[in-house]
């Protein structure tokens, strides 16, 4: 382990990092006031993670990535982070993991994806059979953002908050995504995550101003 975190960069082993959040135990640290730490470069337009602790509607560009399915968030990494190296893509951030519900409150993994630049950097289809590259359309969502680990406590705080914003609101979807944002080179109380709730196309921008529900 201290050989690998030696010898690549803190963003290449964010696999290593990912492959143990899990189960981690511990919550963010409630007394230091968050502060995005950044580490590599946002694609083109995306907003910069936050505000934190609270639910509020965001706006994100288009973007390219690509994608792998999996239930395994360290086997997923390796597979993109070899796919980016073969077609020469810089590294970004964040790092996108699709989620399914699992019961509850409770989420699993489904997908990776590593967000590009901008939409003219790579090129669109498959890199043999189990990564695709595809444009993502402009989205507007549910976000929820912390700092600390991200473990079954956190996960379940964002989710419980967001999921009570789509209640009063009468949104409905189910297409819950967490972004994270560092590797192990941040240490665990100073990384960034953001859950968001992607919703359909027809919400209206118009909630913006009344989404704002403070810390459960």
């Amino acid at each position: 382990m201290k050989f690998l975190c030696i010898s690549v960069p803190p963003l290449v082993v964010l696999a290593l990092y990912f492959s143990q959040a899990d189960d981690a135990h511990g919550s963010p640290d409630l007394e230091a006031k968050p502060e995005y730490v950044a580490e590599a470069p946002l694609p083109k337009g995306w907003p910069r993670p936050g505000p934190y602790n609270k639910v509020t509607l965001k706006e994100f560009p288009a973007y390219r990535a690509a994608y792998t399915d999996s239930f395994s968030s360290g086997f997923a990494f390796w597979r993109l982070f070899r796919h980016i190296k073969r077609q020469d893509i810089p590294m970004t951030s964040p790092v996108e993991m699709g989620m399914k519900q699992k019961g509850g409150d409770k989420l699993g993994m489904k997908s990776m994806g590593f967000l590009y630049q901008n939409d003219e950097v790579g090129k669109l289809g498959n890199d043999g059979k189990k990564i695709e590259v595809r444009s993502v359309p402009n989205m507007r969502a549910l976000s929820y953002t912390w700092q600390g680990d991200r473990n079954k406590v956190t996960m379940k705080k964002a989710k419980v908050a967001i999921d009570k914003a789509k209640q009063e609101k009468g949104l409905k979807s189910n297409d819950y995504r967490v972004m994270g944002y560092n590797g192990p080179g941040v240490a665990d109380a100073k990384k960034t995550w953001e859950m968001l709730l992607v919703l359909p196309a027809k919400v209206k921008p118009d909630l913006a101003p009344k989404l704002a529900v403070p810390n459960p």
